[in-house]
């Protein structure tokens, strides 16, 4: 009896490797172009990084 319930276990241990593998590929796929699509929007863009650095702008450059 241990014999079958050993390869139940491994079956049941194989489709829920393939099953986690889809699951993977699918999730890959559906959030590889959302997410490309918000870079591409400028979502993820720090509104206020626009223009100079105003630590910057105080310090003096010394010209040649």
């Amino acid at each position: 009896m241990a014999e079958p319930a050993k390869r139940v276990a491994q079956q049941t241990e194989e489709r829920l490797e393939g099953l986690a593998d889809t699951v993977r590929e699918k999730f890959d796929k559906v959030t590889e172009g959302t997410f490309r699509d918000r870079i591409k929007q400028g979502r993820f863009a720090d509104q206020g990084d626009h223009g100079v650095d105003p630590s910057r702008a105080e310090t003096d450059r010394k010209r040649d």
